[in-house]
C-alpha cells in the first residue's frame, strides 16, 4: 500500500496494481463449450515452468507461457479473438469502481482471540492461571454431550479467497498498465489478484 493526495489535499490510502498486458488464450462460445467466456493469461514465464499441455495451449494462442490463467464472462465491449492483447485502457478507461478478488495472507493456526475476536477469560485473580486467551465453556455436560458443529474455535486462519467490493479507481497509468485503487486489497505484496469492473 501507499498513499496519494486528493484534489482536496487529503491523504488517501491506496494500492497500486499492475493489471496487464493480458493475452487472450481461449475464447469459449455457446456452440462449442455451452457458454460464452474468454480466458486471459498474465505474467510471462519460461517454457520449463509450464506443463506440456499448457505449453501446447499457449502455442495455439501464439504466445509465450504465462503464470496466471483466469476466465471471465465475455462482456469486454468488443469481439476478442485468440492471441489478442488487452491493456488497462481497453477495460478500465471509464470505470469508477472495481471489485478485487485475491487470496488473503495465511496466518496459520490461531486461537479464538485473534481468529474470532473473543475477549478471553478476563481477570487474573480468583485462581485464574494462564487461561487469559482461552475460549471458555463450549457447551453443556450431560446433554448434548458433544460440541455443536460450527462452534467458533481455534484453527487455521487466512489463506482464503476474499472479494473486496466497490473500491474507487483513483488513477490509471496506461503506459505501465497500472491502476491505483483506494484502500487495501487481499493478499501479500506481489500476489495475484483478479479485477472485476
Amino acid at each position: 500500500m501507499t498513499s496519494v493526495f486528493g484534489a482536496d489535499g487529503k491523504n488517501i490510502p491506496c494500492t497500486v496494481i499492475e493489471a496487464g498486458p493480458c493475452v487472450v488464450t481461449q475464447v469459449k462460445t455457446v456452440e462449442t463449450d455451452g457458454y460464452a467466456a474468454v480466458q486471459l493469461a498474465y505474467d510471462e514465464t519460461t517454457e520449463k515452468h509450464a506443463s506440456a499441455p499448457l505449453q501446447g495451449h499457449f502455442k495455439k494462442a501464439g504466445t509465450a507461457p504465462m503464470r496466471k490463467l483466469v476466465e471471465f464472462p465475455q462482456d469486454f465491449g468488443k469481439e476478442l479473438s485468440l492471441g489478442d492483447t488487452l491493456t488497462i485502457e481497453d477495460v478500465f478507461t471509464d470505470v469508477k469502481f472495481v471489485d478485487v478478488v485475491g487470496t488473503s495472507k495465511g496466518k496459520g493456526f490461531q486461537g479464538v482471540v485473534k481468529r474470532h475476536g473473543f475477549a478471553g477469560v478476563g481477570g487474573v485473580t480468583h485462581g485464574q492461571h494462564n487461561r487469559l486467551r482461552h475460549p471458555g465453556s463450549m457447551g453443556a455436560s450431560s446433554w448434548p454431550s458433544r460440541v455443536f458443529p460450527g462452534m467458533r474455535m481455534a484453527g487455521h486462519m487466512g489463506n482464503e479467497r476474499v472479494k473486496v467490493q466497490g473500491l474507487s479507481v483513483l488513477k490509471l497509468i496506461p503506459e505501465n498498465n497500472i491502476i491505483v485503487v483506494k484502500g487495501s486489497v487481499p493478499g501479500a505484496k506481489g500476489s495475484y489478484v483478479i479485477l472485476e469492473a
